[in-house]
């Protein structure tokens, strides 16, 4: 069967990463998959055009019900869609956009939903179709570069320190736009460096939004102890990550924080903003720490610094969770069997 896969494919994305993993199960089950960026497109005929080529595709796939799923409304082939955190999270609460996505519901095959506390929303957001809605978390899989330099890491990022192996690095992984947040530690985690100049932010992730960028770039400049490195490979941000003191989320919403997941599987603590998204896949003191303001990240940091029992619970915990919940067999195989129902 030949495929059209729909997403947001900006590089280095969680969206992208998740999208080429999907592809890849798709084609190993013997299918044709082209995966395309939903922002090549300007309406739904556009798509329809595509799908009526010759050879024609037979089946399309998307990822986000507004983004990526509006463009399929046009098709005449059966297709499935699959929710990202923006869309239960934010776009329901646009009555136009809103209306839009029950449409793509309706006429979907199939949906899938990575938590079922995002399948409940949107039963309750959108015209219900719960017995379309598949619950499948995310798989997760990941690879540590042997070439990677944590030394030459912080320095590229411009911190100076001549104490480099006693820093305790609290790493923000996320792409620089609104949701994400990247903001929201700054000023109180540079107040808490002072006090204690081995404690430091890094912001890691892809420059998505660029009048964000700008910002967070002219506030980082001049704010003590939080610094901004350069968006790396998946291996190498996975290096990164394994060598932190603790991986950090501030995001406004999410869907499933693949960066929480990885530094679980990596072994390494998570402090996670107190939000549904977080909440769904960190059970606060058993597999992470949760926060819900600035202050409050402090606090849970330093117990982390000062309780050795906990960190090593969290590790140990963290990483039982994601081998039992987050396979990445189960996540091929769900959607393998769901693939096929678009024949």
């Amino acid at each position: 069967m030949k495929l059209l896969f729909l997403a947001c494919l900006s590089p280095k994305t969680g969206n992208h990463t998740t999208a080429e993993r999907i592809r890849s199960y798709i084609e190993s089950a013997g299918h044709t998959c082209e995966l395309r960026d939903a922002g090549e497109f300007q309406s739904p005929a556009d798509v329809a055009n595509l799908v009526s080529q010759n050879p024609p595709f037979e089946g399309a796939l998307a990822i986000h019900l507004f983004r990526a799923g509006r463009l399929l409304l046009d098709i005449q082939v059966p297709f499935g869609v699959i929710f990202g955190g923006t869309d239960i999270n934010e776009d329901v609460k646009v009555e136009q956009k809103r209306v839009v996505m029950e449409q793509v519901l309706l006429k979907a095959r199939f949906a899938v939903a990575f938590t079922d506390k995002l399948k409940e929303e949107a039963a309750l957001s959108l015209v219900s179709q719960n017995s379309k809605i598949y619950v499948q978390p995310q798989g997760i899989k990941t690879e540590v570069t042997e070439k990677f330099c944590w030394t030459e890491f912080l320095r590229s990022s411009g911190v100076e320190s001549e104490h480099v192996d006693e820093l305790r690095v609290f790493l923000l992984v996320c792409g620089l736009r609104r949701v994400k947040d990247p903001l929201y530690l700054v000023e109180v985690f540079s107040e808490w460096h002072c006090k204690n100049l081995l404690n430091i932010l890094v912001i890691i992730g892809p420059k998505i939004d660029p009048v964000l960028t700008v910002e967070v770039e002219a506030v980082i400049k001049r704010t003590a102890g939080v610094f901004l490195a350069q968006e790396r490979s998946q291996q190498e941000l996975h290096a990164a990550m394994e060598r932190c003191f603790a991986v950090v989320n501030s995001s406004v919403s999410e869907g499933m924080s693949a960066a929480i997941l990885e530094a679980m599987d990596l072994g390494v603590p998570v402090l996670a903003r107190d939000i549904p998204g977080n909440a769904a896949v960190v059970q606060h003191e058993a597999t992470g720490l949760l926060y819900s303001s600035p202050q409050e990240f402090v606090h849970q940091s330093q117990r982390l610094l000062s309780d050795r029992e906990l960190r090593e619970r969290l590790v140990r915990n963290g990483k039982c969770y994601v081998e039992e919940h987050h396979s990445l067999k189960q996540e091929r195989e769900t959607y393998q069997r769901l693939v096929d129902t678009l024949h």
